[in-house]
């Protein structure tokens, strides 16, 4: 006990000295500069400028504001919308990761791709998606005349829908990496084979499951598109009301005041996150993906599978079909009316440029929030991989922040602290994906921390033993076992920044507009052309991360590559 509390200290022979202390203090310096200057910073600023006046701070706004009936009530709907949200992701997505994990059949690698694609779309497109299956005229209205708008359930299944593939990815990634024969011997020793699963399986993936809950809620809990287009005046997040009382109300110390409570609620849900998995962590026996995997057999697999397919294709694969459906849909007939339209930017007068080379900016600005992210979440996960005290704990909620926290606060921030010497990156093309990075820095960290923490502490010490370096023990025996998480974590990273949209609409260039930021702005004018030519934009955008990540599932054709 002794040993363990001097290696979580940094003194103990396992933590080689003060060195690894240093070395981690070195990993955690670059994220938490970058996170202090591009969130902390914006997020505070709008806060002061809310609760901040020429007398000094008006801190009694804060009681005032939360103990409004109509602030409760908003309170109150956040919080178990995102409960039943989650909830309903899990049981749905779950198997599904199992599917994906540890059963090979054709299509396999082209339906992974399939599943992450409404990751990427922003949510007013897909809100508008799950309006023509479920609203007035819709296709349930037309089958049966059942309408879901304006109801909760609108909403809970257009949260599965963009959140499937985190639990997918996440799980199915570190299951498929699990040595089926640990729970094959639990069976041979008499456990049956839910047993063996409950008591082998389940326990290993814990971190991921833990990992993938706590994404799907923080995004539920904030969600802002979907409840904003399906919800109707009946329903409203804090994210919606942030926005409400900022832009429509124009009352900022309102805004404010949710921001912190909304700030204070991610705060508690990553402590008890922290509380709950801490003690589940264990070194684990990774094995190659690729001798998992085998062919369906027996009735319960083959009825999994056709569950999940089903599923996928009710929940995912319907709403992507009313998109590219609209985009053909013009009024003349069938036709790329609509797409022809996008190559001219004078066709509605929305946009300076053609609408169509937002899909070069896009991809631009993706890849480059892809390498920031990868850099900052790489060094962050390394500074965490080996289990630590209440400050390391802290920074790693530091890091999970940016997905709870109002897009619309961090949008602000940027346009209010950002343009000053020697941080005037207002006109710079940079700007973007520091915001973008923003959001993909947790899932690079989520996805790659249990990984690391699965890795056997003994193999580090025999290579420090030998006498390589910290860098060195990285290099040899860290990164072989983790190229599979680094791989997922640049594919998510790459999806989240095509798809962002709350942060990028308020700082994006007229003349270099991203592929959400055209559809939002064309969707919130009226006529038909706008319309169709944000459902094309729409397809080209589901198109676009469809090829890309199927190009990355190419990559495991390679033994020792990633999920995706």
């Amino acid at each position: 006990m002794d040993l363990a509390r001097r290696e979580v200290a940094g003194t103990g022979p396992k933590a080689g000295g003060a060195g690894p202390s240093l070395v981690r203090l070195g990993l955690m310096a670059v994220p938490l500069a970058f996170f202090g200057l591009f969130f902390a910073y914006p997020v505070a600023a709008i806060v002061g400028r809310g609760l901040r006046t020429d007398t000094g701070w008006q801190f009694g706004r804060i009681g005032e504001v939360v103990t409004r009936p109509d602030i409760a009530d908003v309170l109150w709907f956040t919080t178990w919308q995102a409960v039943a949200s989650t909830a309903l992701t899990l049981v749905l997505a779950l198997p599904a990761a199992y599917v994906f994990a540890r059963l090979d059949f054709p299509g396999r690698q082209v339906l992974r791709a399939v599943v992450t694609v409404p990751f990427v779309l922003p949510t007013v497109v897909v809100g508008s998606a799950f309006l023509a299956l479920v609203g007035r005229g819709g296709l349930l209205d037309e089958l049966w005349g059942v309408r879901l708008d304006t109801t909760v359930w609108a909403i809970l299944l257009a949260h599965v829908f963009f959140n499937y593939a985190v639990v997918v990815r996440t799980v199915g990634g570190l299951w498929a990496q699990l040595d089926p024969r640990q729970e094959e011997a639990a069976r041979v020793l008499g456990a049956g084979r839910f047993a063996a699963w409950r008591r082998v399986t389940l326990p290993a993936l814990a971190p991921a499951v833990g990992a993938a809950t706590l994404m799907v809620f923080l995004f539920t809990f904030s969600s802002f598109g979907v409840v904003l287009i399906l919800g109707g005046p009946a329903y409203a997040t804090l994210e919606v009301e942030v926005y409400r009382q900022t832009a429509q109300l124009l009352d900022l110390p309102t805004a404010a005041v949710l921001t912190l409570v909304q700030f204070a609620a991610v705060g508690a849900i990553l402590a008890l996150h922290a509380w709950t998995l801490r003690r589940r962590e264990r070194a684990l026996k990774l094995v190659d993906p690729s001798r998992t995997a085998v062919r369906p057999h027996g009735a319960g697999q083959w009825a999994l599978l056709g569950g999940v397919l089903l599923t996928v294709a009710v929940l995912i694969v319907a709403p992507l079909a009313v998109l590219v459906e609209r985009s053909f849909d013009a009024p003349g007939g069938y036709g790329l009316a609509f797409y022809r339209a996008l190559q001219d930017a004078a066709a509605t007068g929305t946009f300076v440029v053609a609408p169509l080379e937002a899909v070069g900016n896009s991809l631009q600005y993706a890849l480059a929030a892809t390498a920031i992210a990868l850099a900052i979440g790489g060094l962050a996960a390394a500074a965490l991989a080996r289990r630590a005290g209440p400050f390391l704990r802290g920074f790693d909620a530091l890091l999970m922040l940016p997905l709870g926290v109002s897009a619309v606060t961090v949008g602000f921030g940027f346009l209010i602290t950002l343009d000053e010497p020697p941080l005037d990156l207002r006109t710079s093309w940079i700007l973007v994906p520091l915001a973008q990075a923003l959001v993909g820095v947790p899932f690079v960290v989520r996805t790659m921390l249990p990984v690391l923490r699965a890795v056997d502490e003994r193999l580090r010490e025999a290579a420090a033993v030998l006498g390589a370096p910290p860098l060195r023990v990285w290099r040899e025996v860290d990164l072989p076992l983790v190229r599979r998480a680094v791989l997922i974590a640049a594919g998510f990273a790459f999806a989240v920044s095509l798809g962002e949209f709350g942060a990028t609409v308020f700082i994006a260039r007229a003349d270099r507009p991203t592929l959400p930021v055209a559809v939002a702005r064309l969707l919130g004018r009226a006529g038909e052309l706008n319309y169709g030519q944000a459902m094309a934009l729409s397809t080209i955008l589901m198109l676009v991360c469809a090829v890309s990540l199927l190009l990355l599932e190419r990559l495991r054709s390679d033994k020792t590559s990633g999920e995706f």
